[in-house]
């Protein structure tokens, strides 16, 4: 029992690496303590208990942000969004237990075996979390080392094999090995030959220990490149959908979009910023377009509903539209990755019965859109449309036969209090890496930003501020490798971690 407790406090201290505390080194230390635990388990239901309550900690407290989105839901009391955190994370738990099994299953003997073995399972069932029942892809282990030069290596393996470093580098600290060997080398070598040879070392190491540093600063944004203004009109959740809150809001947003000048700019706004429906009514349009020059273009979110042949509406999509300074729109993105029980009630009859009711407001479930798309957005270049959640999918976020020059992420992240927006904006900024793509986010509350190819911030906006970024549309890197090939990639570097661990065992018989 004092072990299945270890386990969950070893689970909730590597949540402590994720924004917004960042203490990527205790989620590694944390993964150190796992692989203790899970050799010292003395059966294969002893280790998949210890790995359950190791990912118990872990998303009880990585999510507790869920927990905030509640309290603007007047249809069910606060209280359940705590057991909703409970319940999913007691469900989450399923995949770090299933990784934990098999290491212990599958690395049995070696140190160094089950911890290729682990971090091959976690890669494997990381990815199978952002895939099942429509997908939880929220904080992979990987973006704990955001802040750190070494994510770049993203663009080979990918944020789930990312995830995998984190477990080696846990690994790497349980490992009782090279303890022992240092301690053998220092009883049979002159201490003067020792200290000369452990400097040499060090010396050589520097390169390796700097590339854990964190990254270079952010770089100064290209002049040559399209004028952008990113709009964040502190907008709470509270006061979003009040009927007689809507003309400040329009204020708010009119205001911060600033006033055309001589160069053409792309304004953008978040998710949801208009409560007209764009398509169906010409007047809100001509209200929008009067806000913007002659050769401007606005991004704005919206919802898009659906009617029936009766004229009763059926469905809404969330969707994301182009306006032009001629009140007309260019183009249109359709959310394709809805968030359950937030923008769409599954099993409704039944659900709706006990009283349950989806976070957003309205009793028309949205539906999903085709999935990636690029819109053309003339002078301003190409953009792909990541509508808020849809930004944690890794490898999911582009039409990769149609390659934009950035992507859009407007969202809506006013509904998860102090933790929710920076592992948002965290997650955001690895796909900016894997893909090779500058990512622009602009949120009602925070945090807005621009983030170069590399997965730098240039530019941002805190919570809880009314502002507007100016900046340009930072630059495309050319095609990463994991834009090309995706998370084959992850499921490559996997496989690599296996045959390591058979060649490990092998040796070790």
């Amino acid at each position: 029992m004092k072990l299945l407790a270890l386990a969950l406090l070893a689970g909730l201290a590597s949540a402590l690496g994720f924004a917004p505390l960042g203490l990527w080194p205790v989620t590694i230390f944390a993964f150190a303590a796992l692989l203790w635990l899970i050799e010292g388990a003395p059966s294969l239901r002893s280790a998949l208990a210890r790995g359950w309550w190791f990912g118990v900690g872990q998303f009880a407290l990585g999510l507790n942000w869920i927990a905030t989105a509640f309290t603007y839901q007047a249809a069910m009391p606060a209280w359940l969004g705590w057991l909703a955190v409970v319940l999913l994370s007691l469900f989450l738990a399923i995949y770090p237990a299933a990784a934990a099994g098999l290491a212990w299953r599958w690395g049995k003997g070696s140190h160094v075996a089950r911890t290729l073995i682990l971090a091959a399972a976690w890669i494997v069932t990381e990815w199978l979390r952002g895939t099942l029942f429509t997908g939880f892809a929220w904080n992979p282990v990987g973006v704990s080392l955001v802040p750190l030069s070494i994510t770049s290596v993203a663009t080979w393996i990918g944020t789930y094999g990312l995830s995998g470093v984190v477990v080696l580098g846990g690994g790497l600290l349980a490992w009782p090995a090279p303890g022992k060997l240092v301690e053998r080398f220092f009883d049979n070598v002159r201490p003067a030959v020792a200290v000369a040879i452990a400097g040499l070392i060090i010396y050589l190491l520097i390169p390796g220990l700097l590339y854990l540093l964190p990254g270079p600063g952010a770089t100064v944004p290209d002049r040559s490149q399209p004028l952008i203004r990113v709009v964040q009109p502190n907008i709470g959740q509270q006061n979003k959908w009040d009927p007689g809150f809507e003309a400040e809001n329009f204020r708010r947003l009119a205001g911060l979009s600033g006033r055309p000048g001589a160069a053409p700019r792309l304004i953008l706004w978040p998710e949801a910023a208009t409560p007209d429906f764009l398509s169906y009514e010409r007047r809100p349009r001509r209200r929008l377009a009067a806000l913007i020059g002659p050769d401007d273009l606005l991004l704005l979110g919206g919802v898009e509903p659906v009617f029936a042949a009766d004229g009763q509406g059926v469905a809404a999509f969330n969707s994301v539209y182009v306006l032009s300074s001629d009140a007309v729109l260019r183009g249109r993105y359709d959310k394709a990755h809805l968030v359950p029980y937030g923008e769409y009630l599954p099993m409704r009859p039944l659900l709706s019965a006990i009283g349950l009711s989806r976070l957003a407001p309205g009793d028309l479930d949205f539906r999903g859109g085709p999935g990636p798309r690029t819109l053309d957005l003339g002078r301003f270049g190409r953009a792909g449309v990541q509508v808020c959640y849809e930004i944690i999918f890794s490898g999911q976020v582009v039409d990769r036969a149609d390659r934009p020059d950035f992507i859009f992420n407007p969202s809506n992240d006013a509904w998860f209090g102090g933790w929710g927006p920076p592992q948002h904006l965290a997650q955001a900024r690895l796909r900016a890496i894997e893909e090779g793509l500058p990512v622009i986010r602009a949120t009602p509350t925070g945090i807005s930003a621009v983030i170069d190819a590399q997965g730098r911030v240039l530019d941002s906006l805190p919570l809880g501020a009314a502002g507007a970024i100016e900046s340009r549309i930072p630059r495309a890197a050319p095609p990463t490798l994991f834009a090309r090939f995706g998370n084959l990639l992850s499921f490559a570097f996997a496989l690599l971690l296996v045959a390591g661990a058979i060649a490990v065992r092998r040796k070790t018989r």
